[in-house]
């Protein structure tokens, strides 16, 4: 008897094969968010439910724990009917107020992220933040804890720039969002000082984790890449390509205190990178300089007359335990002390 298998494969059964698998595999993945969705509205209302009852007859935890109890009776199946877990769930419609959660960002994550961000963020706001981003680029749980604890939000789009100077406003702001400040290179586990190579090398050698430092859409270029020009040799530390936003972003890096012939030599390789590698369907490259500490006063004068957008963030690596990070000034103490201890010299000198 022949098998099937060892016939003969027609044409375009091949491609055909192959597009059906697709197609069921898309099937499942949204056969599985529909099912999640559904769970989120149903721990949404009975949220909804319990919190009117306990705001109008003043209901206590005995009273949440018996609910617990007859529902886990009823329904022995599903997991989620503990006492900690109704809790939530009040604690969940709270925060998401409204006549239906399907069309919040929230609705699409797995209950374990949802009480992530009950437990880790109190402002709301900032809930909504990292949810939608949770979304957009698929974060596990444990990815979502980390960007959490590292403080994601507060630092995406705290560099200073000349962004709105150079670009057109709705580009202006997208660029901002890639600029973080600081940026924080702990994974390295480095600590004291480094040569720029060093924290290069390091950088590159652990690039999964720097691609998630510097945010969702970068993809990696290359490092130390090198540029002809006229004879003239020149090697751009780190190269980046932002898929999302298809633009090219050169990386440069300063272990020490920001310079503004920093920012010069930045702005010659934004241009240099802006002619020689970027084609006609490409947004304009920009550029970001990291370095050790910087004087935000000194970086905008620089950044003031450069031609080039570009913007100057911080990097720390340093992993201290709490009390001796709240027992260090911080970078703006520090800045202000080296201001002050160099126009003291100055004005012994003179």
């Amino acid at each position: 008897m022949t098998d099937a298998r060892d016939l003969a494969l027609p044409d375009g059964y091949t491609d055909l094969l192959g597009e059906l698998k697709n197609r069921v595999r898309a099937a499942r993945v949204q056969a599985l968010r529909t099912v999640n969705t559904q769970l989120i509205e149903l721990y949404w209302s009975i949220g909804n439910d319990v919190s009117a009852q306990q705001d109008s007859l003043g209901w206590g935890s005995g009273v949440i724990k018996r609910l617990a109890e007859d529902l886990r009776a009823e329904f022995p199946e599903m997991k989620g009917f503990s006492p900690r877990n109704l809790q939530y769930m009040t604690t969940f419609a709270q925060a998401w107020t409204g006549t239906s959660i399907a069309q919040q960002a929230v609705a699409q994550l797995p209950w374990g992220h949802i009480t992530v961000l009950l437990d880790k963020i109190k402002s709301q706001t900032d809930r909504d933040w990292y949810a939608s981003a949770a979304v957009e680029y698929g974060w596990s749980r444990n990815v979502l804890m980390n960007m959490i604890m590292n403080k994601t939000l507060e630092r995406t789009g705290a560099a200073p720039s000349n962004f709105a100077q150079h670009l057109v406003a709705r580009d202006s702001e997208l660029a901002q969002q890639v600029a973080k400040d600081p940026y924080n290179f702990e994974f390295l586990g480095l600590s004291g000082e480094v040569a720029e190579r060093d924290l290069e090398n390091a950088l590159t050698s652990r690039i999964t984790e720097t691609l998630r430092e510097m945010g969702p859409g970068f993809a990696f270029v290359g490092r130390q890449v090198h540029f002809d020009v006229d004879g003239d040799d020149f090697y751009v530390d780190m190269l980046f390509f932002h898929i999302e936003q298809s633009r090219y972003v050169v990386i440069e890096l300063k272990t020490g205190k920001f310079q503004p012939e920093h920012a010069g030599k930045l702005n010659f390789y934004v241009a240099l990178v802006d002619d020689m590698l970027r084609r006609d369907h490409h947004n304009e490259t920009i550029g970001i300089l990291i370095c050790g500490t910087k004087n935000d006063r000194s970086v905008r004068y620089s950044l003031g007359r450069s031609t080039s957008p570009m913007a100057v963030a911080a990097y720390t690596y340093d992993k201290l335990p709490p009390a001796e990070q709240k027992a260090l000034p911080n970078e703006g103490h520090i800045v202000a002390a080296l201001e002050w201890a160099e126009r003291d010299s100055e004005e012994s000198a003179t």
